[in-house]
């Protein structure tokens, strides 16, 4: 629908849509993130030259856009694809939140008639955990659920094999923002030497380096302690956490299975 007669319009157009997509959601990093590599595909060609058929560089652009959202669709199988394998027969598998990449990567593994179970955590204040054991419950894959505050306990009793989640965004050092929590379960991890994955997609890799939990733009989740709660006691609950690359084992993205450190030659290549 854009009504601009040159490239330079266009870009503004396209970067005042991105800017109000954001603006519903200013802590989304994931929304962010893939609204920067959408502009970034969408425009790095050379045949965008402004001229008498700029409404065929239009057209190229809607059609580069439609391969950006398949690209983005397929994303999660291809991951799933990947990640798959490192679920061995018997594993038992602790995961933190809801994460449609995590599910299917779990159902390929479940589907390839790969024998595991699955240790969710609870994933206060929105219950997303329980979320997760529901959907993995109805795919027939044996689920335990545990508090947020039993991740050690569970991995320090050698039941877990291997720790995997999602992210929210992986930053350019190869961290993964994440659900609050999965930082606490990263450093459990890393006590209990089991491996810790994360699996995410590609248009997630977003140019931010935090250097701390504060250095994410802040953003808290409602919770409701109920009425034992003293009045005048502050209640803090950041809604996520950032998880340093120390402390991740390996990403599973569409991209390929990456170390941390890879993490930012592949943002260049994304933005090259």
């Amino acid at each position: 629908r854009s009504r601009a007669t040159t490239m330079m319009g266009l870009e503004r157009e396209l970067k005042d849509a991105a800017a109000t997509l954001e603006r519903c959601n200013p802590a989304a990093l994931s929304l962010r993130a893939g609204c920067a590599l959408f502009l970034r595909f969408v425009t790095r060609t050379s045949c965008l030259e402004d001229g008498p058929d700029f409404g065929d560089a239009k057209a190229h652009l809607v059609a580069r856009g439609a391969q950006f959202a398949a690209t983005s669709v397929r994303a999660r199988a291809t991951i799933a694809d990947l990640g798959a394998r490192f679920v061995r027969p018997g594993a038992v598998v602790l995961t933190h939140g809801h994460s449609r990449v995590v599910l299917a990567l779990l159902r390929r593994a479940a589907g390839r008639g790969t024998t595991f179970s699955v240790v969710v955590t609870e994933g206060r204040p929105d219950g997303t955990g329980l979320t997760m054991a529901r959907a993995l419950n109805d795919c027939h894959i044996p689920v335990t659920a545990i508090l947020d505050a039993g991740v050690a306990h569970a991995l320090e009793a050698g039941r877990v094999d291997l720790a995997l989640v999602g992210a929210e965004a992986v930053a350019e050092s190869g961290g993964a923002v994440n659900k609050l929590g999965t930082y606490g379960l990263a450093i459990a991890a890393k006590a209990a030497r089991v491996p810790f994955y994360v699996a995410a997609e590609s248009y997630k890799f977003a140019r931010l380096y935090p250097l701390s939990q504060t250095a994410l733009p802040p953003e808290r989740v409602p919770v409701d302690f109920g009425p034992l709660m003293p009045r005048g006691v502050q209640v803090d609950v950041p809604a996520r956490d950032y998880t340093p690359p120390a402390l991740i084992s390996l990403l599973f993205t569409d991209l390929g299975v990456l170390t941390p450190a890879a993490v930012s030659d592949e943002l260049i290549q994304l933005y090259t």
